[in-house]
């Protein structure tokens, strides 16, 4: 090969590169509406907290231009300016921002609110994982859109590696029935299309609410006592009572056989890379109950 065709080959290879550096990308979110860019995002805004965390953990914290409150994890995201919180969002101060993809959370927004980020026309990412695995799924989809595929798909693959070990060790174990608490007034839990239900059942467990038809039911009192669960989960949060509404019920079989379980809520409530380090402690406890049964 003479040095002109040799030329003409690196010449080509290097527009083809150029052209596929700059290719538009689509991805299908969590709505499985295609979302496209012409070019990688630069200029993010979040608006939900767990969105922040994936787009971090997807290599993308130092492209994210404005996030709600309570965005806190990792501690660079507590510097990230704030556009408002999962319900409202400053409008001015968003579009001051310039952002070039917006990922969305639809369950903490209103549908007035969606409606108006977008008719700002700017790209707009629905997420809502439902399961473990689409948390890793979103890693990969979300480093697609912000060209940092490298990044996002170690950490997915991380994810998931975690997630078959979790599966491995315990998802066939005996079952527990389990009730999750998510606040006490209202007292209210989650049914099994939610994200938990599933972390649950990595471990073994069964919700002993999956089949209500509202994705955060408001339970009562009697309605958890007459299921009798063998295992209790609240969250430890300021002015929450959490677990210690159940230590009078000396009948119901979690509060009898001592299986009424703390667990850090911004780990099992936030769809973010952490649940899975949130499902593994729900094992763990899920274990203790099982170590917790009479003996035959």
């Amino acid at each position: 090969m003479d040095k002109t065709m040799k030329k003409y080959f690196l010449i080509s290879a290097l527009c083809a590169a150029q052209l596929q550096a700059h290719a538009a990308v689509t991805v299908n979110d969590d709505d499985g509406k295609p979302v496209t860019l012409q070019k990688p995002a630069q200029r993010v805004v979040s608006l939900a907290p767990h969105v922040t965390e994936l787009l971090f953990a997807a290599g993308g914290g130092a492209k994210i231009v404005g996030a709600v409150t309570y965005s806190d994890y990792p501690e660079a995201a507590k510097q990230i300016p704030r556009v408002g919180d999962n319900r409202q969002v400053d409008m001015e101060r968003l579009l001051a921002m310039k952002p070039d993809l917006l990922v969305i959370w639809r369950h903490g927004a209103s549908e007035r609110q969606i409606d108006q980020l977008r008719q700002l026309g700017i790209p707009m990412y629905h997420s809502e994982p439902k399961t473990l695995d689409q948390i890793a799924d979103s890693l990969e989809k979300i480093g697609r859109l912000l060209g940092t595929e490298t990044a996002a798909n170690g950490a997915a693959r991380e994810l998931r590696q975690k997630l078959a070990s979790l599966r491995a060790q315990y998802s066939s174990r005996p079952p527990v029935r389990t009730f999750y608490q998510v606040w006490d007034k209202p007292l209210y839990t989650l049914n099994g299309e939610h994200i938990v239900s599933d972390a649950l059942k990595v471990c073994g467990g069964q919700n002993i609410f999956a089949d209500q038809k509202v994705t955060a039911p408001v339970v009562n009192i009697e309605a958890v006592l007459e299921a009798d669960p063998e295992a209790v989960f609240a969250t430890a949060e300021k002015d929450y009572g959490g677990v210690n509404l159940w230590r009078p019920y000396k009948n119901m079989k979690a509060t009898r056989q001592d299986n009424l379980f703390t667990i850090d809520g911004n780990l099992l409530n936030r769809a973010g890379p952490r649940m899975v380090a949130g499902a593994a402690v729900m094992c763990e406890k899920l274990e203790e109950a099982r170590k917790h049964r009479p003996a035959k």
